[in-house]
This record gives structure tokens, sequence and C-alpha cells, in this order.
């Protein structure tokens, strides 16, 4: 049996008064017992799926926040329902809009929590969300909940053929925030899911990824809007005006979105790639689908729009191999021993951890110039996302502790000046001024 607000207001009103009625004694030991049971099932669901893998956690939470609210109404909707022949039993009606909302209340704050990162904007909205279910159900309770709808519902205007009131204004919204709410917990389940498919490449998850999330928000408005009658035909206007933005203002915005899933697809660009863009060098982080950000060796990050990696060049230091050779040049003066030399700035590439064994480290003789002999010693890394400075650091200390300790000499620039005696000496007979 369905009962208004003020129905259940006046119920619950008259069973306060006379607690000492025996029905209503009845109706307060079964919800005791139903707050009880609805505890110990969640106690032990806790307990039984406290050893769940990693990929189910995420419904596991979910399923402990209201397994409480809901075990404990169904108990108060069984007790109701074998209760209907002892009369009316107006603390049963009020407990089951109060568990339900409960029920909802938690698992709304719950999806939430899953959808949007930790921050104040977040804390509020967990706030309103609760205060609003409670206040509406508040005012079901006391019966004013109608009268507020058929008032909000008188205010309306015209739209075409479209009748628009302030409540279906107030319904879409709603609607369409709790869809797409809905829509973005399940994409970010399905990303948790994605990411930890190790066979899939990372790129090819990313795509799937953000593919996946525009088709549940392009559903969740399709369905939200006509879910409160508002026919979705009105949409093709706003269709015609963002056609117009593109060809206007937003070119650029259009064009980075196109190009970040053309780099997502081709996988010319991936997530911990070595790059160099323009100046700038760095591991890429971040692969959006309007820019990617690279972060830097010096640890500051790079916003870059995806327009520029497609029209430009980038150099990818790990498209298909990231191994990346180091080059250190290094003079020797002419009277030191250059085969020792060379056998000194081999041994020392070669003993650096980070130095690869294949292809092997080796020094050679790159020329003769003006004061010494010019040396490289060429070694290749296999993690460039490193740096290459404090490698470079410390290669270069240890060739010159074993340069010096071997007798190499490194040369600095020197200048021999001659003074050349005048060997033409002045006639005797020159006549004098």
């Amino acid at each position: 049996m369905d009962l208004t607000g003020s129905e259940l207001f006046a119920g619950l009103m008259e069973a306060l008064r006379d607690l000492t009625n025996p029905l209503v004694l009845k109706e307060l030991a079964v919800i005791a017992l139903a707050l009880a049971l609805g505890a110990f099932a969640a106690w032990l669901v806790n307990r039984r799926t406290a050893a769940s893998p990693p990929s189910w956690q995420m419904g596991r939470g979910g399923l402990l926040r209201i397994v409480f609210p809901l075990v404990a109404l169904l108990i108060v909707l069984l007790a109701r329902r074998f209760m209907l022949h002892q009369g009316a039993h107006p603390l049963l009606d009020v407990a089951v809009p109060l568990l339900g909302s409960l029920a909802l209340v938690r698992l709304t704050i719950y999806i939430v929590r899953r959808v949007f990162p930790p921050n104040a904007f977040l804390k509020a909205s967990e706030r309103f969300i609760g205060y609003a279910i409670w206040s509406l159900m508040a005012l079901y309770i006391v019966g004013v909940l109608p009268y507020l709808t058929e008032f909000l519902n008188a205010i309306s205007f015209t739209v075409g053929k479209q009748r628009i009131s302030v409540f279906l204004i107030l319904q879409a919204i709603v609607t369409v925030v709790i869809t797409v709410v809905i829509a973005l917990w399940i994409a970010r389940a399905i990303e948790s899911r994605a990411m930890g498919a190790a066979h899939w490449d990372v790129s090819l998850r990313a795509v799937f990824i953000k593919l996946v999330r525009v088709i549940l928000l392009a559903l969740a408005v399709l369905i939200a809007l006509p879910a409160v009658g508002i026919d979705v035909t009105v949409l093709s206007v706003f269709g015609g005006a963002l056609g117009v933005g593109l060809g206007f203002g937003l070119q650029k915005i259009a064009s980075n979105y196109v190009s970040g899933f053309i780099i997502l697809l081709d996988r010319s660009i991936r997530l911990g790639d070595m790059v160099t863009i323009d100046d700038r060098v760095g591991v890429v982080s971040q692969l959006n689908t309007r820019y990617t950000v690279v972060n830097s060796l010096d640890g500051t990050e790079a916003i870059i729009p995806n327009e520029r990696l497609i029209t430009g060049t980038v150099i990818n230091h790990s498209l298909s191999d990231k191994r990346l050779l180091l080059r250190l040049p290094i003079h020797i003066s002419y009277d030191s021993s250059l085969a020792l030399a060379l056998d000194l700035l081999t041994g020392i590439g070669r003993e650096n951890p980070r130095t690869l064994r294949e292809p092997q480290a080796g020094a050679f003789v790159t020329g003769f110039v003006e004061n010494g002999i010019e040396l490289e010693l060429c070694i290749w890394i296999g993690d460039p996302e490193l740096g290459q400075i404090q490698l470079r650091s410390e290669l270069f200390v240890k060739i010159w502790e074993e340069f010096r300790d071997n007798g190499i000499h490194i040369p600095y620039p020197q200048r021999e000046v001659r003074i050349i005696a005048d060997a033409a000496a002045k006639p005797e007979n020159q006549a004098k001024p």
C-alpha cells in the first residue's frame, strides 16, 4: 500500500504519540532487527570479499556501501508485507524511504568519488548531494513536495511545440548529471581494466579508453533528454551552432583533438618515449586528446598542442629503439701515449653500469689539431629518460683521474712568440736626414 507524504507524516505523528502501543513496539523491534541484520550482512560481505582481486575492488567498494541499507530495507519491506492484516504500520512506512535514501546517498557519493579526483570541489559536492537527497525526503515525508512540484511545473514557456517548465529543466539537469556521472563511472571501471591489460599497446589502450568515454557520454545525453520528455531533435540547433563555431573560432581546438586521435592511432608518439620537440628534450608523460605533456629532464613540464606534433618535426629517441649513443670528446697532448689513452677510455666506458654490453663502448681518434690529438669515447645507453648530465659528469671525472694517474696529459691552448732580429743592416753611408 503506497501512501502520500502527508499520510506518512500523519501516521508517524500518531505513532509517536502512543509509544506504548504493542503494534508500535513491534514496528520498533522490526526496525532494530533490520538494522542489526543489515550491519551483520555488511560485515560478512566485507570479510568474504577482502581477498578479492584488485580488478574487483571498485565494485566491492560500492557493494559495501549499500549492502547495509539494502538488507535492512528488504527486511522492513518483508515485515510490512506480513503485517498488512494488523492495520497501519506508520513507522515501517517511514523507514522504507529513509533506508532507500540512505542507500542512494551512499551509492551516489561512492560513484562521485570514483569519477572525480579528491579536491575541495569533491567534498562540497558530497555535502550538496547528501543535503539535497535528505531535504527532498524530508519534504516528501511532511507532504510539501507535491505542492512544490506543482508550483515549479506551473512556471513554463514554449519553444516551438515544446512546453518547457522550470520543473522540467530541473528534472533534465538532474537526469543528465546522473547519467553522465554513471557513464563516467563505467568509463573509469573500463579504464582500470584496460590499463591492466599488459598485452595491449599503451597507445591502443589510451585510444580505446577515450573512445569509450566519448561514446558513453553521448549515450548518456541521448538517454537522459528523452527520459524527461525533451525531443532530441532540438539538439540539431545546437549542432548547427557548433558547426559555425568550428568554422570560425574553434578550428585549432578541433584540429588538436583530431591530431590527438591520429597520434594515438598511428603510435608515432607513446607514453614514456624520449622526444625532442623544438629545443625541449623530455619524456612523454601524458597523451590527451587536446595536448601532450612532456616532462623535461630539469623537472619542468611542457604542455604541447597535438597539432604541433602532427605538423612539426619531432625527434623520437624511443620510436623503434630506446638505445642512445653518447659521445664524449677529449683531447690529449702529442707527447702522451695514444694507445694507452684509447685503452683507458674504452675501459672507463665499459665499466659504467649504465653502459650497454651490446653495442660495446669504444674509443676512437677523430683528428689531429693544433693543440693535441682529438679522441672520442662512444657508449650506448638504454635509459635515456634518466638524463645524461650526471652520466657525463661521472665519466669525465673518471677520465680525469685515470689520465692523471697514468701520465696522460690534457693540453690547453699554447702560443709561442719568436722575436726575429732584423738581418738587413742599415747602409753605413746612408744620408742623414
